[in-house]
C-alpha cells in the first residue's frame, strides 16, 4: 500500500509549557503538557521531536533512552555545545530541582538522556517557570514558583499566601543560580550592586553581549512590563530600566527573542486583564526604546509558547495556548510561527522563489548545479509541506464552520 503522502507533512503534536532549543539547522522539542477532558497531561518525557529548518519538515518523532525525567510542563530548557539541558519543572508530584542533559548531536540517532548527580555547590530550590541565561558555558537561572522549607525562607522568596502548610511555602523568586556545565558545579553568585527585580514567574529572559535580560512576569495577581538586566560579569543589576516612549502591556507567559547584536524579540503571553496576546516587540539596546509591529496577525495568539531564533534572524514560535489556561485550558497548538526580522540573504530570497514556482521550472531546475540543486529541493520540499499545512488548516476551519451552522 502506498504511503499516505500527508505522513510527509506529521507536526509536533499540540502543548504548552515545553521546552524548544535551537542546534545547528534544527529545532529541538521536548515535554509540556495537554488538556484532555478537563485533565492536565504530561506528555511523554522520552518523546523529543525535530524540525528540519531546511526542508520545513518536522522528523518521525525520536524515543529517548537512558535516565529519563519525570514528564513535567514549566521545565526550563537550554542548549550548550549541542546539549539539551532540562531543569525544574512541575508534575504531580511537585516541584523540581533535578538537572538532566541529552546530547543533540549524536552519532547513532539515539538520544540518551543523563542525571546530573555528581555536581558540586548547592542546587536551586525546586521550582517551574523559571527562565534562563546562557553564557561562558555556564546556565544561570533566574526566578521561578516553586516551595521552600521554613529553615529557606529568605529575601529573594515571597511568599503565596494563600498556599502554605505546615513548615512548607510556596511562592516567588527573584535568586540567580550558576550551573557550570565545565566543572559540573552549582554556585549562587553574588551580587555586587543595584536593585534586583521583585520576584516573579512566567517572565522570560535573553541575553546580549554580556547582559542578561529580564522582562515581565508574575507575582501574586500582578503582571508586570518592567525590563531589567544583569551584568553577567561583574554581577550588578541595572534597576527597573527606564523606557523611551510606549512600551508592551503587562503579561506573563511570553517570550523575548535576541536578534542581532543589540534587539530583543518579544512576542505573546497573557496581560493583565486575561487575555491572550498576539502583539510583537522589537526592543532596541541603542535607543532604549520598544517598537510595536504592525504586520502581525491578530488572530494568533499565544501563551506559555516557546521561540527560538533561527539561523537567518527568523524567530520560530511553537506550541503554547490561545486560550487563558487558568480558565478555559483547551486552546494548546501545534502549529509553527516564523517571524522574519530582518531581510533575508539575495540566496536565501532566490531559492524561495524557486521553490514557491518549482512547477513552472520543473524544466530548468535539473540542470542546476548539483549544490545548489540539493538546496533548491530542500526548498521545494518546505514550501510543499507550507502549502499543505495551509490547506490542511483552511479545510478545518471550513469543517468546523459547517458543523457550527
Amino acid at each position: 500500500m502506498a504511503a499516505d503522502p500527508a505522513d510527509q507533512f506529521c507536526v509536533a503534536e499540540e502543548r504548552s509549557g515545553h521546552c524548544a532549543v535551537v542546534d545547528g539547522n534544527f529545532l529541538y522539542v521536548w515535554g509540556g503538557y495537554v488538556s484532555i477532558e478537563e485533565n492536565e497531561v504530561y506528555l511523554p518525557s522520552d518523546e523529543l521531536w525535530i524540525y528540519d529548518m531546511d526542508s520545513g519538515l518536522w522528523q518521525t518523532m525520536h524515543l529517548m533512552e537512558g535516565e529519563l525525567p519525570t514528564s513535567m510542563s514549566g521545565s526550563c530548557g537550554a542548549s550548550i555545545n549541542g546539549k539539551l539541558y532540562i531543569f525544574g519543572g512541575f508534575d504531580d508530584k511537585g516541584y523540581s530541582n533535578r538537572l538532566y542533559y541529552v546530547n543533540l548531536r549524536t552519532k547513532t540517532g539515539t538520544y540518551r538522556w543523563k542525571k546530573i548527580t555528581n555536581f558540586k555547590g548547592q542546587p536551586p530550590t525546586p521550582r517551574d517557570k523559571l527562565s534562563c541565561w546562557v553564557y561562558k558555558n555556564r546556565l544561570i537561572y533566574f526566578g521561578g514558583y516553586g516551595c521552600r522549607k521554613h529553615n529557606e525562607l529568605s529575601d529573594c522568596f515571597d511568599v503565596h499566601d494563600a498556599f502554605w502548610e505546615g513548615q512548607i511555602f510556596w511562592g516567588w523568586h527573584n535568586d540567580v543560580h550558576v550551573f557550570d556545565t565545565t566543572t559540573q558545579t552549582w554556585s549562587q553568585p553574588t551580587i555586587r550592586g543595584g536593585d534586583p527585580p521583585q520576584p516573579r514567574a512566567a517572565h522570560t529572559c535573553a541575553v546580549l553581549g554580556n547582559k542578561g535580560y529580564i522582562f515581565g512576569g508574575r507575582v501574586l495577581q500582578t503582571r508586570m512590563n518592567d525590563l531589567h538586566c544583569l551584568n553577567l560579569d561583574t554581577w550588578t543589576w541595572s534597576g527597573r530600566i527606564n523606557i523611551s516612549g510606549e512600551k508592551p502591556r503587562d503579561r506573563s507567559w511570553h517570550t523575548l527573542t535576541p536578534i542581532g547584536d543589540d534587539r530583543l524579540f518579544l512576542f505573546g503571553g497573557l496581560s493583565s486583564d486575561n487575555v491572550p496576546l498576539s502583539d510583537g516587540w522589537i526592543h532596541s539596546i541603542a535607543t532604549n526604546g520598544w517598537k510595536q509591529l504592525t504586520h502581525l496577525p491578530k488572530s494568533r495568539p499565544r501563551l506559555w509558547h516557546t521561540a527560538c531564533l533561527g539561523q537567518e534572524g527568523e524567530v520560530m514560535v511553537f506550541g503554547g495556548s490561545k486560550d487563558d489556561l487558568l480558565f478555559m485550558d483547551t486552546g494548546h497548538c501545534s502549529d509553527l510561527l516564523i517571524f522574519q526580522t530582518q531581510p533575508y540573504s539575495l540566496l536565501r530570497l532566490c531559492l524561495d522563489c524557486i521553490g514557491k514556482n518549482a512547477a513552472l521550472l520543473e524544466k530548468q531546475i535539473p540542470c542546476l548545479p548539483s549544490k545548489l540543486l540539493q538546496e533548491v529541493l530542500k526548498k521545494i520540499t518546505f514550501w510543499a509541506a507550507m502549502t499543505h499545512r495551509q490547506e490542511r488548516k483552511a479545510e478545518t476551519e471550513r469543517q468546523n464552520q459547517l458543523h457550527s451552522t
